[in-house]
């Protein structure tokens, strides 16, 4: 896995998932809800029942639905802006508490490497994001671009691991 420094208002992360493009881009969104972590950092149910899924077509939602005492809600972080299977996946990401207006951007590439895959996320659009929001947990640009891409870094971690986990692949 592979971070680099924060630039502007981005966090991106890469990992190599032993996978063709086209099984690493099925993987990332057909078991999303498999790979993705669980707890309060990852998912608005926290450790929960929940079942997070993206919609796979351009305006599709990224969408968790939230089983709470017996009802499910569904909260929908954000929409597909770009949908190209094997090679790229951009969608809107809005934290729950972000206002209407405000949004960031995640693109997700898929670059082929001999018999794996090169999966790279880069999260911007944190720019337009006020400095003192409750998402950015009272820290400053470089900390915050730091502990996203952290986050990211995470969640790719675990995307490799259940790709080498699966027999099937």
């Amino acid at each position: 896995m592979s971070g680099g420094a924060p630039s502007g208002d981005q966090a991106r992360v890469s990992v190599r998932v032993d996978a063709p493009p086209e099984r690493a881009f099925r993987l990332f969104h057909e078991e999303l809800d498999q790979w993705w972590l669980r707890g309060l950092a990852y998912r608005t149910a926290g450790l929960g029942a929940s079942a997070l899924r993206l919609e796979p077509r351009v305006g599709g939602r990224l969408v968790e639905t939230v089983e709470r005492a017996g009802a499910p809600r569904e909260v929908v972080t954000g929409r597909v802006l770009a949908w190209e299977p094997g090679a790229r996946i951009v969608f809107e990401w809005r934290g729950v508490n972000f206002a209407k207006e405000e949004r960031t951007e995640v693109e997700v590439t898929f670059a082929g490497s001999g018999a794996a895959t090169l999966v790279t996320v880069t999260h911007r659009g944190w720019s337009t994001i006020r400095g003192d929001h409750p998402a950015r947990h009272g820290l400053d640009v470089a900390p915050f671009l730091g502990s996203l891409g952290q986050w990211w870094g995470e969640l790719m971690g675990s995307l490799r691991r259940h790709a080498a986990a699966r027999t099937d692949a």
